[in-house]
C-alpha cells in the first residue's frame, strides 16, 4: 500500500470539511475521487499534500507517517501535486517551469531523462519550450502543470481537476496521457468532476459527498452503479 488515509478530519475554522475520510492507494493504481462541487475533493488533496493541516486522523505514505510533515518534506518523499487551476509560473518559460519541478533533485542524468519523457508525453511543450507559460493556451498550461509535477519524479502523482475548463478533444487527450503516465509506472490519485472519464480510467474510485466517502469500488463498478450514473453521469 502506497498511501493510506485513516479517519482524517479537517476544519476551516468552525466548519468541518472532512468527516473521517479513510482511503487507500496501492502502488501502480489510478484511484479517482469523484463528487460534486464542495464535496471535499480538493480539501482531501490539500490534506494529503500538507497544504492544510488535519484536525485528526493519520496519513501514511510509503510506510511512513507523514501526518505532521511540511509540504516540501512530502515532495522529497515522492508525493507531488498538479494543483487545481494549474498554478504555473506565467512569466517563466516552459523549460524554466519544468526545471522548477526538479528543484529538489541533484541527479542530472535522471532530470534529463525525465525532461525527455515529459517532452515525449507532451510534444506541444517541446515545441514551446522557450515560450512564457502565461502565453500558452489553457490545455497547454494543464500539460505544463502535469509535466512540472512529473519532473519531481513522484512515487504518487496527485492530479486535481486536470480537465477543468478544457475543450472535449483536449479532455480526451489529457486522460489518455494520464493513462500512459500510469502505464509507465507512476501511481496516480485523481480528483475529477468528469466522472465518466475518471471512472473509465481508474482501477478504483471513491465517491465523496459533503466531506464523507459514501461509495467505493472499482472504476467499472461505480461507472455502472445506478445511483452514481444518475448523480454524476446524467443518466436517469
Amino acid at each position: 500500500m502506497l498511501l493510506e488515509l485513516s479517519d482524517v478530519t479537517l476544519r476551516y475554522g468552525r466548519i468541518q470539511a472532512l468527516h473521517g475520510i479513510s482511503l487507500t492507494v496501492n502502488e501502480g493504481e489510478i484511484v479517482a475521487l469523484i463528487g460534486a462541487n464542495g464535496a471535499g475533493k480538493t480539501t482531501t488533496m490539500r490534506a494529503i499534500s500538507g497544504l492544510r493541516p488535519i484536525a485528526s486522523g493519520r496519513i501514511i505514505f510509503n510506510g511512513e507517517d507523514i501526518t505532521r510533515l511540511r509540504p516540501d518534506q512530502r515532495v522529497l518523499r515522492g508525493l507531488c501535486q498538479a494543483p487545481e487551476g494549474r498554478g504555473i509560473f506565467p512569466g517563466m518559460t516552459v523549460l524554466e517551469n519544468l526545471e522548477m519541478g526538479a528543484y529538489t533533485r541533484r541527479d542530472k542524468a535522471g532530470i534529463a531523462a525525465d525532461m525527455k519523457r515529459v517532452f515525449e508525453l507532451f510534444p506541444r511543450l517541446a515545441e514551446r519550450r522557450n515560450q512564457p507559460g502565461g502565453t500558452l493556451s489553457g490545455g497547454e498550461q494543464q500539460m505544463l502543470a502535469v509535466g512540472r509535477a512529473l519532473m519531481a519524479h513522484p512515487k504518487l502523482l496527485l492530479l486535481d481537476e486536470p480537465s477543468m475548463g478544457l475543450a472535449p478533444m483536449l479532455i480526451q487527450q489529457i486522460f489518455s496521457i494520464i493513462t500512459e503516465i500510469n502505464k509507465q509506472g507512476t501511481t496516480v490519485l485523481l480528483v475529477e468532476q468528469n466522472a465518466q472519464q475518471a471512472l473509465s480510467r481508474a482501477h478504483r474510485a471513491y465517491v465523496l459527498e459533503t466531506g464523507r466517502i459514501v461509495k467505493a469500488g472499482t472504476g467499472q463498478e461505480l461507472l455502472h452503479d445506478e445511483a452514481v450514473r444518475e448523480a454524476y453521469l446524467g443518466v436517469a
